[in-house]
């Protein structure tokens, strides 16, 4: 008979200590990135129990089965609440896959590479800005592997979204009503690139003249015809105590106009639930939000791999299951994860914010936000906000970033709890002449200038 050195609570008593000592880095038997650095892999952080969800349920739910309403109560714990919710009452189901141990897997390839290579060089300048330890904009990959503070946890997804130099994602839009109907459909892109912390194209680490600059992001509308060619820019300071510049084509007026930037929790479209500020969970400069804190750790399912459908669909299209007409949620694979972080921040330069806080759950191994819920001024549930990840290789077929296959999302769920009201989003393999494309150079000059949203437009 094996016995074994940590028992089944041996994790729980060290997540709820670690709470409450208000320790953030990841890892239980050690720390995580040190794991990581030596194998590649995060499993001698954690003890046995932690490294599948055969093994942390005692065989109650297993690798391969489906969490559904039947079930869901026996995971309750892995799974923030209104996740919850739509399993247990909307008919929502989760395919549960093995769990990653290739921690390489989990991100891009040069994004991880980088992180382990200047582990050690990010601290805060006089600003609260990252910086080197000489002071100049960061050079690439999570600043604060090993986070000593919530604040140093959250500053690392505030400043690289999508953990690639440039992208542009082809999308496709679905908002549906309570009835499970979907009310409006729209095609879009969604452009980022990154002047700073640059680890695949050149030149790297920065684009010369841009220092002072953290991205430009923007979005375009293709369909429906009713709002074709209109597009937003948004142009962030390094210094994340300033708003980003929002700018925006509007079709109807053929010209651009200057939007008031701190108006984040509105949608952009009609019938969307999604904001600019759920962007990657961290869609508003750090300093907008404060009170950062821990407030929870622990395992999660989490869909941090096998969200790519381009195995089954040639254009990459997802398949729909539950709710009222059989279509409200993608169909989802998730793998046990041994530990997130949740942080809590409440918005302190939004005076008239309909959030009184967000919480978001941080794979603690690679700092990735696996989801959000936010909360009305009352403190009640008010919306949710959860991506699917992986790498782009499926039965046999594979979408490359260079030598490795590329690591993005495949699919969102923008979620309000109080109306009902569903935002399907996926990344698709192209969209009226726009194809996702991933690190390259003509992605500036194509979609983040003011010069390229009148082209759009009038195109």
């Amino acid at each position: 008979m094996r016995i074994r050195r940590y028992d089944h609570d041996y994790s729980r008593r060290h997540f709820l200590k670690s709470v409450a000592a208000g320790v953030v880095g990841g890892g239980v038997l050690m720390p995580v990135w040190d794991a990581i650095a030596q194998t590649g892999s995060a499993a001698k952080a954690y003890p046995d129990e932690l490294l599948s969800i055969d093994a942390y349920t005692r065989g109650r739910i297993k690798t391969g089965d489906e969490i559904s309403a039947a079930n869901v109560d026996q995971v309750k714990d892995l799974l923030e609440p209104i996740k919850y919710v739509q399993i247990k009452t909307l008919g929502r189901r989760l395919k549960i896959a093995p769990t990653t141990s290739d921690v390489m897997k989990l991100s891009p390839w040069e994004y991880l590479e980088a992180t382990l290579r200047n582990a050690g060089q990010a601290r805060f300048d006089e600003r609260g800005n990252i910086v080197t330890l000489q002071g100049k904009p960061w050079i690439g990959g999570t600043p604060f592997p090993n986070a000593t503070s919530a604040l140093e946890l959250y500053a690392g997804l505030t400043l690289n979204w999508g953990r690639h130099d440039a992208c542009l994602y082809a999308m496709k839009e679905y908002d549906l009503n309570i009835e499970g109907d979907v009310q409006f459909n729209y095609e879009s892109g969604w452009a980022e690139l990154s002047p700073v912390a640059r680890v695949s194209m050149d030149p790297k680490p920065y684009l010369p003249g841009r220092e002072n600059k953290l991205r430009y992001q923007s979005v375009f509308f293709t369909t429906p015809d009713s709002i074709k060619g209109t597009s937003f820019l948004n142009i962030w300071d390094y210094d994340q105590n300033n708003f980003p510049e929002l700018y925006g084509y509007v079709a109807a007026f053929k010209r651009i106009r200057q939007f008031p930037t701190d108006q984040r929790f509105e949608p952009l479209i009609p019938g969307s639930t999604l904001y600019l500020s759920d962007a990657w969970c961290a869609g508003d400069p750090l300093y907008t939000w404060g009170n950062y804190k821990v407030i929870g750790r622990g395992p999660v399912l989490a869909a941090v791999s096998g969200g790519w459908a381009g195995g089954e669909h040639p254009n990459w299209e997802h398949k729909t299951h539950g709710g009222p007409k059989g279509h409200t949620f993608w169909d989802t694979t998730v793998e046990f994860v041994p530990e997130a972080v949740i942080i809590e921040a409440e918005p302190v330069k939004f005076p008239r914010a309909p959030v009184s806080k967000k919480r978001v759950w941080i794979d603690a191994r690679t700092q990735l936000p696996i989801a959000m819920v936010s909360y009305d001024r009352r403190g009640e549930p008010y919306r949710s906000f959860d991506g699917a990840y992986g790498l782009y290789e499926s039965k046999g077929k594979t979408f490359n970033d260079g030598q490795h296959p590329y690591w993005s999302w495949g699919h969102v769920h923008a979620f309000d709890i109080q109306s009902g009201r569903m935002t399907r989003l996926e990344q698709v393999r192209e969209i009226a002449g726009h194809p996702t494309r991933v690190n390259d150079a003509g992605i500036y000059d194509r979609y983040l200038t003011n010069a390229a949203l009148m082209r759009m437009g009038s195109g």
